[in-house]
C-alpha cells in the first residue's frame, strides 16, 4: 500500500499522541510528536528564566533559538521516540503540569513556530509519517493525504489528563487541570500565528465516548480508504 502523510490536529488531551503512536506502530510509519517539541522549547525557556506564569521574555528566547537542538531517540521498551533537548532526555520533564501551563505562551511566538515547522516539514519529506499537533493539517502539511481533527469535551479531556498525572505521582487537583485545559484551548484558538482551526478537508472525530481500540479502528479504515484512492 502506498505510504501517505497523516496529519492529526486538535485540542489538548484529545488523545492525539496516543492515536498517532498506535497508527505509526500498525502501519510501520514514523511518528513525530510536535507537542513534545514545543514543550522542550518551553522547558528551555523555563530553565533560562525567560518564561513563567507572569513573565515572557520573547526577545531573550528568540535570540537563543539557534542554541536549541531537538531530536527524538526511539525507545524500544516504550515503542516510541523520546524527546531530547541539547543531548538530554527530557521526556519526563516536559510532561509536567508546569510545562503544560506555559507551552501555549511559547508556541505563540512566530519565530519559535517557524523554527519548528521547518524541522517538521523536513521530517515528512519521505511520507509514511504520522504527525500530531495544532497546525499540522493547516500549516505543516497542508497537502497531507489524510487530515484528522480530534475533539472531546473539556471535562472529558481534563479527567483524562488528571488521571495521567495522578498515575505518574504528580500532586494536582482536577480543578487545576480543567483550568489549564480551558486556558490552553483559548490561547491555541486565538493566537495570531497559526491558530488551532479545523482544516477544510479534515475529518473530525469526537472521541468523548470512544475507547482507544474503537478510535484506532475508525482511523485505520480511513487510512485504507485514502491509500487505495491514490
Amino acid at each position: 500500500m502506498k505510504k501517505i502523510t497523516i496529519a492529526i490536529d486538535g485540542f489538548s488531551s484529545t488523545g492525539k499522541s496516543t492515536l498517532a503512536k498506535q497508527l505509526a506502530k500498525e502501519l510501520g510509519y514514523v511518528y513525530v510528536d510536535t507537542g513534545a517539541m514545543y514543550r522542550a522549547v518551553t522547558l528551555f525557556a523555563m530553565q533560562n528564566n525567560w518564561v513563567s506564569p507572569n513573565h515572557l521574555d520573547r526577545d531573550g528566547l528568540i535570540a537563543q533559538l539557534a542554541q536549541i537542538q531537538l531530536h527524538f531517540v526511539f525507545n524500544p521498551e516504550l515503542g516510541f521516540g523520546e524527546m531530547y533537548l541539547n543531548g538530554n532526555n527530557v521526556e519526563k520533564e516536559i510532561r509536567t503540569l508546569e510545562v503544560s501551563s506555559l507551552v501555549s505562551k511559547v508556541a505563540e511566538i512566530s519565530e519559535v513556530r517557524a523554527k519548528l515547522v521547518e524541522q517538521q516539514q523536513a521530517m515528512g519529506k519521505e511520507k509514511g509519517i504520522v504527525m500530531d499537533g495544532r497546525d499540522i493539517g493547516t500549516v505543516v502539511f497542508p497537502d497531507a493525504e489524510l487530515k484528522l481533527y480530534m475533539n472531546a469535551s473539556a471535562a472529558t479531556r481534563a479527567q483524562r489528563r488528571f488521571d495521567e498525572l495522578q498515575a505518574k505521582g504528580d500532586s494536582v487537583t482536577y480543578e487545576e487541570v480543567l483550568k489549564n485545559v480551558t486556558e490552553r484551548d483559548y490561547i491555541d484558538t486565538h493566537r495570531a500565528d497559526s491558530p488551532l482551526v479545523k482544516a477544510e478537508d479534515a475529518i473530525e472525530i469526537d472521541n468523548s465516548h470512544l475507547t482507544r481500540e474503537e478510535q484506532l479502528q475508525v482511523v485505520l479504515d480511513l487510512v485504507n480508504e485514502h491509500a487505495k484512492s491514490l
